[in-house]
């Protein structure tokens, strides 16, 4: 019998591995045929709500606003882009690259109560603000209870 050593690091690598590769896939529709798209890397988003509207946050720095793509159809908001890597200049290296670079996409399915045709972005900053806007049948409205 043979005493294999048991490597749990390599273990959890070995499975974030198999992770990323099973969820780094995003699937885009073109022509009528699905296409297979990689995403290199996903945006951190916060998503708010307030009586009015949702509010999605995307952080994406170093990415230019002609190089985002905001997208509604059938019911889902979709954003993609890519963040660029620098190109190593002559006299210039790079020791280590951990910040993620590549193409991205994120997909959000609408709430029922989110009108369309008033959704609005704003990129500032790094941030990519995404506001939608509720109908106005789904704010809350206040009765005032009269005392007889």
């Amino acid at each position: 019998m043979n005493l294999v050593t048991w490597e749990p690091l390599k273990e959890l690598e070995e499975v974030n591995n198999r992770l990323s590769r099973l969820f780094g896939k995003a699937f885009a529709r073109t022509n009528g045929e699905e296409d297979v798209k990689l995403a290199n890397w996903s945006p951190s988003t916060d998503v708010t709500e307030t009586p009015e509207e949702y509010l999605i946050k995307a952080e994406l720095p170093e990415v230019r606003k002609e190089d985002v793509k905001i997208t509604i159809e059938h019911g889902t908001l979709t954003f993609q882009g890519e963040r660029k890597l620098e190109k190593e200049e002559k006299g210039k290296k790079f020791h280590r690259v951990e910040r993620s670079y590549g193409s991205f996409l994120r997909s959000f399915t609408l709430p029922a109560e989110v009108d369309e045709t008033k959704i609005r972005a704003d990129f500032k900053d790094g941030v990519l603000n995404l506001h939608l806007p509720k109908t106005e049948k789904a704010r809350p409205k206040t009765i005032d209870v009269k005392v007889s």
